[in-house]
Order: C-alpha cells, then structure tokens, then sequence
C-alpha cells in the first residue's frame, strides 16, 4: 500500500489540478490507439502493400493474445501491493515498453512483414493492457459518489479526445502516403516515445494513490463466481460491447468509405478530425444529461440519437461533402456519451461485487473491460476486412464494382445501428441509479 499521506482522502474531491495530472497521460495513450485501429491497417495495405486479409489475421491473432493478456494483468493489478501504491506502480513499469512498442510498429521497415506487425503489436498489446488496466481503476477508485465519478471520466476522456486529435492531424500533416523518411506515423510514433513517459510521470507523482477498502481476500475460483453473479455489470459489459463494435466497424472503415464511396480522398485527414473536434463538445454535454436524467438513461438517448444521425450515410451520392460533414459533426457530438459515461457506470458497477466479496478489485473488472473493448474493435479488422474481400472490395484498387462499394456502405453504417439498437435495449432499464449506488457505498464504507 502507499504511504499513508500519499493516499486520495476517500469523502473529500479530489482537486482540479488532481484530476488533470491524473488525465494526462490519456493522450499519448490515445494517440496510439486510434492509429493502430483505423491507421494501421490503412498504411500497413496501402502504403506498405501488405495484403488486406494478412493484416486483418494479424490484427485478430494480437486480439486473440488479449484474451489470455487482459485477465492476467487484471488479476496482478489487484493482488500487486507494493509500498508505492497498485495503481501507480504497475502503471509505472508498462510506461518504457507501451512507448517503444508504438514507436516501432508505427516507423516500421519497407519491406516490413506481417511478422513485425504480429510482433510489435503483441508488444504493444502487453505494455498497453498493462498502462490501461490500473490506470482506469485508478480513476475509478478515486471518486466513491455518483456524479464525482462522472467528472473524473470526463475529464479523462475529454483528455484522450485531445491525443485522438494529434493522432489525426500529425499523420495527416505530414502524411502517410510513403513508406520512406519520417512520414506521419513515424512522428507520431516519436511523439509517444516522449509524451507517454512524461505525462506518466506527472500523473504518478502529483495523483495520490486511493483508498483500498478490501477487508478480505477472495480466491480466483470465488472471485470468478462474484463476478458472474453481478447481474449490472454482466448487462453493462453486454451493451459495452455492442456498442463498440458499432463504433468500432465505421472506424475501421472510415477512410476507405470516405475515398472509395465518397470519392473524396482528400477529405479523410478533415472529416476525422472534425468529428473527434466535435466529441470534446459533446463530453460535456454527456456529464450534464447524466445529472438531469442519470447516467445510463442519458447513454442510451445517445445512442439512439447516433442511430438517427447515421442512417443516411449509405444513401449519400458521390462528393457529399457537406452532407456528410454533418453526419460526422452529430455523430462526433454523440462519441462523447459512449467515452465519458460508461466507464463511470463501470465504477459503481463494481461497488456491486465489493460489497458482496469483501475484496476492491477494480483490476479485475477493468480487465474484462479493456479486453471487451479490443475485442469489439477488432471485430471491425478480423471480421469486416474478410467479408469485404469476399464482396470483391479491395482498398489497393483504382475502380471498385457496384457490390463491393455497396457492401462497404452497409458495413460502416447499417450493421453498427443494430448493435446499437440491441445495446440501447439492454441498458435502457439498468438496475443501478444514483441511489442504489449511494447504498452501496454506504455498505461498502461501513465494513
């Protein structure tokens, strides 16, 4: 455990300036997720001619390694306790390899192979799972009230938003469209290797450590059986995933769609930017609805308002920019809701099992968290890329046919609105409100 005077005091907010250290480092972290899901695959087939069913396989095989990497690093997350805090300290040690990793995998060689993407994504795989799973139950832990919880998260994400911005703009600024000298991936991948250490080091030394309220300690066969009969997190988790497929797919998918069915190839770099601009706005406007109207009913209007706004996207004509620019404008709004508010439903969620097991595992959970998260994302490579190829869509061509363009319409928007749909369903009526979750704490805090 921490050093009692470098403890998060448990009732008392935390201050401004706290809460922005602790944010910090969701920049570089973001600056490397983004790139690796909807960059990567494009500069990895189109500019260094890997095929596209290689890349997907070696996207999904990184994939397949985080369902056996998540759970592990979740479960030492919360058995982990040196003096310096378990949330600081693992963060910590995943700071050198999460920064060499994406250096590496996003300034790679030109005759680069589908075995360095697998290698270095495996690595940074390993190094990101292991920065984000203590550092969002860090966050989760250092709030315990209903709305607190919402500001530390949007700030947090409001914050990623911010690195998702330079993940956009270096590349697209410099360019990424030739393998050789340092293109826009190359110094982004610089801009990691220095921001992630610093801003880490900032976020550890001026965030303190929160307050542990285990009582006792459960086994992995117990603690698995807790987490099965957590009914709100097992519907959280459902409705997480669901919902990040559907934003994982049109990601994947968006600069394909927006220079093969758009015909505006020039526009990729601008559209994306703008629509993560407008997901800072919509932050926010995520923590205000949560307070008016709670936090998951406000989840849902959100959601269901991002089906409305993305329906028409398959049916635009070539070189609608305009038209499509307010697609990306509303739909940007409406990310805000999906980053800021889920996680802060996480975090009373799992109040539900500390007050059942006696234990605070917040690693744990977070572990199923991070790793729904990746799968869905990954969904939009492993799956959608094969059943693409299978429709005759191929991203290196110059003219696509009518039914790969159509195909690639529908899967970047009609199939994300019915996982939006199933996921609006499942949250629409959740058991956990501001004041079930007061009772919680209550429990919790009274042990």
């Amino acid at each position: 455990m921490a050093a009692s005077s470098d403890i998060a005091p448990d009732r008392r907010p935390l201050a401004l300036r706290q809460i922005i250290a602790y944010a910090l480092p969701a920049i570089p972290l973001a600056a490397l997720t983004l790139p690796l899901y909807v960059l990567v695959p494009t500069f990895y087939t189109e500019t260094l001619g890997l095929s596209l069913a290689s890349v997907g396989f070696a996207l999904l095989l990184v994939r397949i390694f985080d369902a056996v990497n998540d759970p592990l690093i979740g479960w030492a997350a919360d058995r982990f306790r040196p003096r310096f805090g378990r949330r600081r300290s693992l963060f910590a040690i995943s700071l050198p390899l999460t920064a060499i990793a994406a250096f590496m995998l996003f300034w790679p060689p030109v005759d680069v192979t589908t075995a360095w993407l697998v290698v270095w994504g495996l690595m940074l795989s390993l190094g990101y799972t292991a920065a984000l799973i203590p550092f969002s139950a860090w966050g989760a832990e250092l709030a315990t009230d209903y709305h607190g919880r919402s500001r530390i998260t949007g700030w947090r994400e409001g914050l990623t938003l911010v690195g998702t911005l330079i993940a956009i703009a270096l590349p697209f600024a410099i360019g990424f469209d030739q393998a050789t000298g340092v293109h826009g991936l190359a110094a982004l991948g610089l801009v990691i290797l220095i921001a992630l250490p610093l801003f880490g080091t900032v976020a550890i030394v001026f965030t303190p450590e929160p307050v542990e309220h285990s009582h006792t300690r459960v086994n992995l066969r117990t603690g698995l059986a807790h987490l099965a009969r957590n009914r709100p997190f097992l519907r959280l988790i459902a409705a997480f995933f669901l919902n990040g497929l559907a934003n994982g797919i049109p990601a994947t998918l968006f600069l394909y769609f927006v220079s093969a069915r758009l015909g505006l190839p020039d526009a990729r770099g601008p559209l994306l930017f703008f629509y993560f601009l407008c997901a800072i706005a919509g932050v926010p406007l995520a923590t205000w609805a949560a307070r008016r109207v709670g936090k998951h009913r406000a989840w849902c209007y959100g959601m269901l308002a991002a089906c409305v706004a993305f329906a028409p996207a398959p049916l635009l004509p070539e070189g609608s920019l305009i038209a499509f620019a307010a697609i990306c404008a509303v739909t940007g709004l409406l990310l805000g809701f999906d980053l800021a508010l889920p996680p802060a439903i996480q975090a009373d969620v799992i109040d539900v099992d500390t007050a059942a097991s006696g234990e605070q595992r917040s690693g744990t959970y977070f572990a199923a968290w991070s790793l729904a998260t990746k799968l869905s994302l990954a969904g939009g490579v492993g799956i959608v890329f094969p059943v693409l190829a299978g429709f005759g869509f191929d991203p290196a061509s110059s003219s696509e046919s009518g039914i790969g363009l159509t195909a690639l319409a529908v899967a970047y928007a009609w199939v994300p609105i019915a996982a939006k749909l199933v996921s609006i369903a499942i949250m629409w009526n959740f058991p956990l409100d501001e004041a079930a979750q007061k009772s919680l704490r209550g429990r919790i805090e009274a042990d």
